[in-house]
């Protein structure tokens, strides 16, 4: 029989350690000396503190290992770990991106985050403007013929409204342009106003402040950093407009949010067994 100490070398985990297995119930000593008190642990326990470190090495929980130790499918649990430490990794190399882009752009203009847009009831116009400063004229036009066609109609909470550009080039003029705004329930629709359900949606965000001459700098920022991370466009760009004429006199406290809906890229495996 060993003393806890002689185990601890033998097994290469601390007193500490064996303590607290103990204590979970996923490694008990043999057997406790009623006269001394002292644990004491037999050489074939060896084996079972081996697994348990390796188990802990993998970053499997306590809850993980005494399920295994219960008779839990090792395969299938240990799949599921690497499925999430797949996932963490693709977290953690995102993180990396953003931190490297924001240490190569010296004035940290622009800096990229990712979200969900949950899925939602929206109600949208679509026109042709003569130019792009009348999108502010026109989206209060909008809101208006919605309540008129659905008095008491309610806006959602947290409140969403965007623009997106249905022009498959930039255009200066003859702008062709949607609007939406997130609402509690469909109602009724005209020739000027429907109602759709949007699917939740991945994005990628950057908030643009400044003039809207200098919001390319934004779109080619952003999609740079969709192409350095395996992503591509799953829709045409969101505009938020959160600051702008309508509440800020100088052109350079305006502020809007793109977001460049995604997917991810799914690498494509080429057999070169026969290269």
């Amino acid at each position: 029989m060993l003393k806890i100490g002689e185990f601890s070398k033998l097994s290469h985990l601390t007193v500490k350690a064996l303590r607290f297995y103990e204590k979970e119930c996923i490694l008990l000593p043999a057997s406790t000396d009623r006269w001394t008190g002292y644990r004491l642990y037999e050489t074939a326990q060896l084996e079972a503190a081996a697994s348990v470190k390796a188990y802990r090495q993998l970053g499997l929980s306590i809850e993980e290992i005494r399920a295994i130790q219960a008779g839990a499918d090792v395969r299938q649990l240990l799949t599921e770990k690497a499925k999430a430490l797949t996932e963490e990794k693709r977290v953690i190399d995102s993180r990396l991106s953003i931190i490297h882009h924001i240490l190569e752009d010296r004035e940290m203009r622009y800096q990229v985050t990712e979200k969900t847009i949950p899925e939602m009831i929206v109600y949208s116009s679509e026109t042709v403007l003569a130019q792009h400063m009348d999108i502010m004229r026109w989206i209060p036009s909008v809101g208006e013929e919605c309540l008129r066609l659905n008095p008491g109609m309610k806006c959602a909470d947290p409140p969403y409204e965007f623009c997106e550009f249905l022009d498959g080039e930039y255009r200066e003029t003859d702008v062709k342009i949607r609007h939406s705004e997130a609402v509690t329930s469909a109602g009724k629709e005209n020739d000027q106003i429907n109602f759709r359900r949007l699917p939740a949606a991945k994005v990628l965000s950057v908030f643009h402040k400044g003039s809207y001459d200098s919001i390319g700098e934004a779109y080619a920022f952003i999609m740079r950093y969709a192409e350095q991370n395996g992503f591509h466009a799953a829709g045409p760009a969101r505009e938020c407009y959160i600051d702008g004429i309508w509440n800020k006199e100088s052109e350079e406290d305006w502020l809007t949010e793109i977001q460049l809906p995604v997917e991810q890229q799914i690498p494509v495996c080429r057999d070169h067994s026969n290269s």
